[in-house]
């Protein structure tokens, strides 16, 4: 009972918070969202607002419904991996990736792509682009991490940040060479079963695919409503499970694994969650961490994380963010992306909900 009543209290006292999504909603950054607020050590809440879409009659979104997860699967994932079978002393992140991926720099006269790390893929330092649209030249996850080895590099390693998806491909086929195990095997059986995340998938069975928000009305590639499948086109055409984006979760599924994150719960270690969370020093200006980003002026996350905070965004409308100093995570799901991705709202919505929570919590 008295659990219950301290839950209730939290979730009145975040009211404000609430207000800051139903605001979103009605100004259409987004037909629904989910949110939760973990703040420790026994504090947690996961609220809902709004629908699937816009239509009156789209279903409600509950606290348990699954969203497309998109780039939060980048740290979620493959990031969480690297981190573990660095651990193990498997994963070497100074290593050159062209020593565990050798097509990297098969067929290539640049020599610049025998200096790119393990490190500078994780940064997103490496040189490669941010998105080529591999899936119209390539299909299925080798000729889709093939393509991905041949895009050539945009700027010289080490030199300049630019988020890539390209880059996390060929980190997520250097991390399964490694492990002996698919991205999706190796993340269910050593994080997500560990973690009770039971409702974390990369591919969703047919009866839940009509419980998941659309992301997208597609009318140029796959030519249908996107619905519990992913919407990353690249990710679509590896199949579904990608080391850049794939997941599907609820709120309290992507809580649980930042929890883990606070707690250095296993199969986390406290040394390995700072080192991978801490900030590149190089080059000039980066956000980055190893598969991480960190909060910068201005941060979607807001005034008010603090200095050893960290986080990520994924392209439908999803964020994670986490504050080991205030032992605060905060994680908001939304299908921004209904129907076309057209709605860029959600940049200003994300950091007046995150303000909105440090404020109510403080």
């Amino acid at each position: 009972m008295g659990e219950r009543s301290s839950e209730a209290q939290w979730r009145e006292r975040l009211a404000p918070a609430w207000q800051v999504l139903r605001d979103a909603i009605a100004a259409r950054a987004f037909p629904g969202a989910a949110a939760a607020v973990l703040h420790e050590p026994d504090t947690l809440v996961v609220h809902s607002e709004g629908n699937f879409t816009y239509e009156r009659d789209s279903p409600r979104v509950m606290a348990e419904t699954l969203y497309d997860l998109a780039s939060l699967t980048k740290v979620i994932a493959t990031t969480s991996m690297a981190m573990l079978l660095h651990d193990r002393g498997q994963l070497d992140v100074e290593a050159p990736i062209g020593d565990l991926v050798p097509e990297f720099l098969a067929g290539s006269r640049d020599d610049r792509r025998r200096r790119v790390t393990v490190r500078q893929l994780l940064e997103h330092s490496s040189g490669l682009p941010a998105y080529v649209k591999l899936y119209q030249r390539a299909h299925g996850k080798q000729e889709i991490s093939a393509a991905a080895c041949d895009v050539p590099l945009a700027a010289e390693p080490g030199t300049r940040a630019e988020y890539s998806d390209i880059g996390f491909i060929i980190l997520g086929a250097a991390l399964e060479r490694i492990a002996g195990a698919s991205l999706d095997a190796f993340t269910r059986s050593e994080i997500f079963d560990r973690l009770g995340m039971d409702a974390t998938l990369f591919l969703l069975p047919a009866e839940l695919c009509e419980r998941i928000p659309p992301t997208q009305a597609d009318e140029h590639y796959r030519k249908r409503v996107i619905q519990g499948e992913v919407h990353d086109e690249n990710a679509s055409a590896m199949g579904g499970v990608a080391p850049h984006a794939g997941l599907f979760a609820p709120a309290a599924d992507v809580a649980r694994f930042a929890a883990a994150m606070l707690r250095a719960q296993a199969p986390f270690r406290r040394e390995s969650i700072a080192r991978f969370t801490r900030r590149a020093a190089e080059p000039a200006g980066t956000s980055r961490a190893l598969g991480w980003d960190t909060p910068s002026p201005p941060s979607q996350s807001g005034r008010h994380f603090g200095p050893r905070s960290y986080g990520h965004l994924g392209f439908t409308g999803t964020s994670l963010w986490i504050d080991p100093g205030r032992g605060l995570a905060v994680v908001l799901l939304t299908n921004r992306t209904w129907p076309d991705a057209s709605s860029q709202l959600i940049r200003q919505v994300r950091p007046q909900f995150h303000d909105a929570v440090v404020e109510c919590v403080r």
